[in-house]
């Protein structure tokens, strides 16, 4: 049987070696013993692979003999056509038919085969390794496996099945490395059922599976970025990405999915993959997500609401998202948001007081800033929210990050407009929050404040929340105005033209000069007349209160407003009576006003609460718990890279952490020393003294045109933290490390080599990540 290998690369030497070299080299990968779980028939055949090179490389004349035939054919597996996995074969030469004969390569007995098959898989041949053993996985199919030909099956069988696996586990994490996330869960699957259709190994069928785990969220995001053509893949990233939700109990539930993300990681991983999803995505996802109950959820849903029905004019999308805000509204400031869903429903008085209630000191400012010369924020609010729609919102959505936001498109269209003509008015101040509270300070005569609400009452329909109808409005003015008066225009600030006109007039200032005041030519004539009458009343109740304060007076009856009510007392009456009586009379109308007014007041509490207790009766299920505050003007980071920064938690190193920081800077030193020459990634993972060496090492090399591929592998045998010191530990760790040498473009054989080292590093913890300090091989 033949395998492409040779004496040199059995023992991981370049040909220039030296016969030190040599002996180290045979001495190292003699201690170096391959995983626990093969045999010992898979260790000896190893073991005497081993022995024959070296053999044969420290006797001069073998070696000379050897060498003859060797130079000049390096090899190179990249050369040999791949081996479908899903073929079959009927004998062992199929195996190694397709290996180039002038590639070197040697001759050795079957039962030899498992050693070589595991040398491969230790110098990264992976997709060698699958390609030899192939064959083997249909062995039942009259191949020479359960026949004995390459030893006892029983024992020769598993040894096969293993190296196959562990070479795909490998090959996996190579393509991980490489941004390959889907190839590398195909390589992971592979090996995982091969082991499940023998039943081996559970150990490393756990290994595999944890790999699988910890990359699913970046299979996610490398299959949602795919094309819209792409249905198939791109669905199957929204199943994995459901998945993963159902096992973590929702986006901030407590549950594990073993992809190692905190709530903090994943709540930026979600923000990262919105960008891939449309908003009617985004819209399912977060609402049928939203019903855990998730605070996180529900603002992510209002997110994708407002966006499509902005963007698909269906404002009764807005509608649902407005009812979803009130929940939030209960935790957190969501007024903003509120005052825009109002806006775009035509409801300008409750934009008005939304803004009223908000404690987003920027946006106000720019708000105010921008209504200059208004009678109200509506212009403001108008410029503010199509800025918003544009810059906050769209790009957050695949299908609507190239899309303009324009209001006066969006109020110009007829769904829109036959939407908002058709919202029922006895039910749009029925549903109305601050409807209701302008009701009750109205009645408990606090004047100027109406309109502000301490508490959120949620709607019973989305389709029926509207604002003030005009005789509403003018209801609450005279109720103001009786209770004290104002000097506002209006109850809520604002101004009394239509909302259709004020919302019409305040977009045609969307890009004017701030100083513009609303053109109110177009008012009609009722409503120039209620403009006309002093703040905050009516022309009838001015009328009134000023016949109110004429009395009779020396007996003289004034007439009313009304003709034939004249006074009928006789002349000088109310002179005549006496002093105790009209005390008497005036202390009575004293106390039946006083408990009028405590009736009405009483009247009124009991309304308020009687109509809170019926909305919170048809409310959606309360948010439970403590949920995390979440803004979308601050969304969640993506999801960190593989090389970012590590932020180390409290207490001492532990392995895990050690294994990672090791990882980080190999990774980090291919990069440094690649084509690319990223010197100055190198102080994200050293620090003095090292950092200074590593640094004029890579200038030297890029100065000489010089660079180096690398692959590694480590495993940390052993973790020492300073006990006077928790901030400073040591790290033992075994590191085979294979580097190709390039000069000038052209491989140098001589520099390149495949050593596996025991380094030891010293690691101090600084601003929360751990550094490496200095490192020494043992």
């Amino acid at each position: 049987m033949r395998i492409p290998l040779d004496y040199y690369r059995i023992l991981g030497l370049p040909i220039q070696a030296t016969p030190e070299q040599l002996q180290v080299a045979y001495r190292d990968r003699t201690l170096q013993l391959p995983r626990r779980e093969y045999s010992e028939v898979a260790i000896a055949s190893r073991k005497e692979l081993l022995d024959e090179a070296y053999a044969v490389l420290s006797d001069p004349e073998q070696r000379s003999s050897y060498d003859a035939s060797f130079l000049g054919k390096t090899y190179n597996p990249e050369s040999s056509p791949s081996l479908p996995l899903e073929s079959t074969a009927t004998d062992e030469t199929t195996a190694t038919e397709a290996i180039d004969p002038n590639n070197p390569s040697l001759d050795i007995s079957k039962e030899q085969f498992v050693g070589a098959l595991l040398i491969l898989q230790e110098l990264g041949e992976y997709e060698l390794v699958l390609q030899l053993g192939q064959p083997y996985l249909h062995s039942r199919d009259s191949i020479s496996l359960d026949k004995g030909h390459l030893g006892d099956p029983q024992l020769v069988r598993p040894d096969i099945f293993l190296t196959l696996a562990l070479a795909c586990l490998e090959l996996g994490r190579e393509q991980w490395q490489q941004g390959r996330y889907e190839n590398a869960a195909l390589s992971l699957e592979t090996g995982q059922e091969l082991l499940l259709s023998e039943g081996l190994f559970p150990t490393v069928r756990g290994e595999i599976q944890a790999d699988l785990y910890k990359l699913r969220p970046y299979r996610i995001l490398e299959l949602l970025a795919l094309p819209d053509e792409q249905i198939a893949e791109r669905r199957k990233g929204l199943q994995l990405l459901q998945d993963m939700l159902q096992e973590r109990q929702g986006i901030d539930g407590s549950g594990d999915d073993q992809s190692g993300l905190s709530i903090d990681d994943f709540l930026r991983f979600i923000q990262q993959l919105r960008g891939y999803l449309t908003a009617a995505q985004q819209q399912t996802l977060f609402e049928a997500e939203a019903r855990r109950p998730s605070a996180v959820a529900t603002y992510l849903a209002v997110y994708a609401l407002i966006a499509r029905g902005f963007a698909q004019r269906q404002p009764a999308l807005i509608a649902r998202a407005k009812q979803m805000l009130m929940r939030l509204g209960r935790r957190q400031d969501v007024h903003l948001e509120q005052a825009v869903c109002a806006l775009l429903l035509g409801q300008t008085e409750e934009a008005s007081h939304a803004l009223e209630l908000s404690h987003e000191y920027e946006p106000l400012a720019f708000i105010r800033e921008q209504s200059q010369g208004a009678p109200d924020l509506l212009p403001g609010l108008c410029l503010y929210g199509e800025r918003w729609l544009q810059n906050s919102v769209f790009p957050h959505f695949r299908d609507l990050a190239e899309q303009t936001a324009s209001l006066k498109d969006y109020f110009a269209d007829e769904q829109v407009q036959a939407y908002l003509e058709q919202l029922p008015e006895s039910t749009r101040t029925a549903n109305n929050e601050w409807s209701v509270t302008a009701q009750k300070k109205a009645y408990t005569t606090t004047g100027a404040s109406t309109g502000r609400s301490n508490g959120h009452s949620r709607d019973r329909e989305p389709a029926v929340v509207g604002s003030y109808s005009s005789r509403e409005r003018d209801r609450a003015a005279q109720t103001a105005s009786f209770a004290g008066g104002s000097d506002r225009t209006s109850v809520s600030g604002v101004s009394t033209l239509p909302a259709s006109q004020r919302v019409a007039s305040a977009t045609s200032r969307v890009g004017e000069p701030t100083t513009q005041a609303i053109n109110s030519s177009g008012d009609s004539p009722t409503n120039t007349a209620v403009k006309s009458a002093p703040p905050g009343r009516s022309t009838k109740v001015r009328s009134e209160a000023e016949a109110s304060r004429v009395r009779p007076v020396s007996g003289v009856s004034t007439p009313s407003a009304e003709p034939g009510h004249l006074d009928q007392s006789p002349p000088g009456r109310l002179q005549r009576l006496p002093e105790h009586r009209k005390a008497a009379k005036n202390r009575r109308s004293i106390l039946l006003v006083i408990a009028g007014v405590v009736g009405i007041g009483l009247i009124g509490w009991l309304l308020i609460a009687w109509i809170q207790k019926i909305q919170q009766s048809f409310s959606a299920p309360a948010l439970e718990g403590e949920q995390p505050m979440v803004e979308l003007a601050q969304p969640p980071i993506p999801i960190p890279e593989a090389d970012s920064q590590l932020i180390a938690p409290g207490g001492p190193l532990t392995q895990d952490t050690a294994q990672q920081v090791i990882q980080t800077w190999l990774s980090t030193k291919s990069q440094v020393f690649g084509p690319d020459y990223q010197i100055d990634r190198l102080d994200q993972i050293l620090v003095d003294p090292v950092l200074s060496i590593w640094q004029r090492r890579a200038q030297t090399n890029q100065q000489r045109n010089i660079y180096t591929q690398y692959n590694h592998q480590v495993k940390v045998t052993s973790v020492q933290t300073n006990p006077a010191n928790p901030e400073q530990a040591k790290v033992e760790a075994a590191v085979k490390e294979e580097a190709r040498f390039y000069q000038n473009g052209e491989i140098n054989q001589a520099l390149s080599y495949d050593d596996n080292l025991r380094v030891q590093y010293e690691l101090v913890r600084q601003d929360g990540q751990w550094f490496i300090k200095g490192m020494a091989v043992r």
